[in-house]
């Protein structure tokens, strides 16, 4: 049974025939008219306004609506590590910093760039070296963005550039090199040549880019040859090992070897000088004992051989012995009696108390120059 048709209880079922009348379905023009009439009144026009009035009332409230959202929607962020790119109808305008900043929105274009960032690429593959070696190279380059606006538009991608120019620049200089300072004494010679030659790259292009730090991460020959380079590596570490040890041994022996060397210089001054002043000590010696050789010669002559007696005999070990009483020898230490006599005979001021016959009981001089004044004074009278 259709919705329009009479029930059992003989009423209507239409819905929209109601009291009695025929009530149709909303005419959409109508709601858009009434709804214009209402707004109408409030930008100054009546109710009795015509249909195109309020039409023009909806399109400026659209109109106003869509100025609010627009003016909202100019409000961004950059951040402080990044610098802003303002593009207006799509040429480069100016760049802004970190902060909340606004814009025009259809107008102008913000591109924000992190100048601050330190970026990294990797460079590796395969390379031929200059003695015609095979060998595989890692590189690692670490830069960031100085200039945002030579980074956006001086080439077109600046990161695939400086991948690019690093691939280059690897390959030139592992090119021009020699497979064994590639992998073992010459790495940092090929890590500086690397990044002199990467800048002198990149550098036409201004792209806005400055190298942190250039580092030449391995080095390997092909697999089939391996083990015969890691045994030559080995053979360099261990030579460079030596070299420094023996390199450490002669810095620690060379100072002791010149310290010793100075002083057998300074003995051999004084030694020289101690002969040389001994020499002149003889030499006045005798310039004094001339005069008095010439006045008298056997005294002079006697005195002499009584001084080099008395110094001969005072470094010898003197012995007395007795052979008169037949086979009986008696024996006496004289300089073991000597010693000891010293020790116990002596006073309380130090003075020795024993005297040798012929001689002076004054034991403050020495015999030898008793022995000697006595000689000259006889001698010379």
């Amino acid at each position: 049974m259709a919705w329009n048709e009479p029930g059992n209880n003989g009423k209507n079922n239409d819905p929209w025939k109601q009291g009695g009348r025929d009530q149709g379905p909303p005419d959409l023009d109508e709601v858009f008219r009434n709804f214009g009439k209402k707004f109408g009144g409030i930008f100054g026009g009546g109710g009795n306004k015509s249909s195109g009035n309020g039409a023009s009332a909806a399109l400026i409230l659209i109109l106003v609506i869509a100025a609010v959202v627009w003016a909202i929607s100019g409000f961004y962020t950059i951040k402080d590590a990044e610098r802003g790119v303002i593009l207006r109808f799509g040429q480069y305008h100016t760049e802004v910093g970190a902060g909340i900043h606004w814009k025009p929105t259809f107008i102008d274009t913000v591109t924000p760039v992190n100048v601050q960032e330190v970026k990294s690429l990797r460079a590796d593959g395969f390379m031929l070296t200059q003695d015609q070696n095979l060998v595989r190279v890692t590189f690692e380059v670490q830069y960031r963005v100085f200039n945002a606006r030579e980074y956006l538009f001086s080439v077109i991608n600046a990161d695939s550039s400086l991948a690019e120019a690093t691939d280059a620049a690897v390959r030139f200089v592992i090119g021009h090199s020699i497979m064994d300072d590639v992998l073992t004494r010459g790495r940092e010679v090929v890590r500086q040549n690397t990044r002199d030659e990467l800048v002198s790259i990149i550098a036409p292009y201004n792209m806005g880019l400055t190298l942190v730090d250039v580092n030449f991460r391995d080095a390997r020959p092909p697999e089939e040859v391996r083990d015969a380079f890691d045994d030559a590596i080995k053979a360099q570490e261990d030579q460079e090992r030596f070299v420094q040890e023996a390199t450490a041994y002669a810095r620690e022996i060379e100072p002791r070897a010149r310290g010793q060397v100075n002083r057998v210089m300074q003995e051999a001054e004084a030694y020289k000088q101690q002969i040389v002043l001994k020499a002149q000590g003889e030499v006045a010696r005798f310039e004094q004992l001339l005069p008095e050789y010439l006045a008298a010669p056997r005294v002079t002559r006697d005195r002499l051989y009584l001084e080099t007696m008395e110094f001969v005999y005072s470094n010898t070990s003197k012995v007395l012995v007795d052979v008169k009483n037949g086979n009986n020898i008696m024996y006496l230490p004289l300089d073991r009696l000597m010693n000891q006599s010293g020790k116990s005979n002596t006073n309380s001021d130090g003075t020795n108390l024993m005297s040798v016959p012929g001689q002076a009981n004054d034991a403050s001089t020495p015999r030898s120059e008793t022995t000697r004044s006595s000689t000259t004074r006889n001698g010379r009278g």
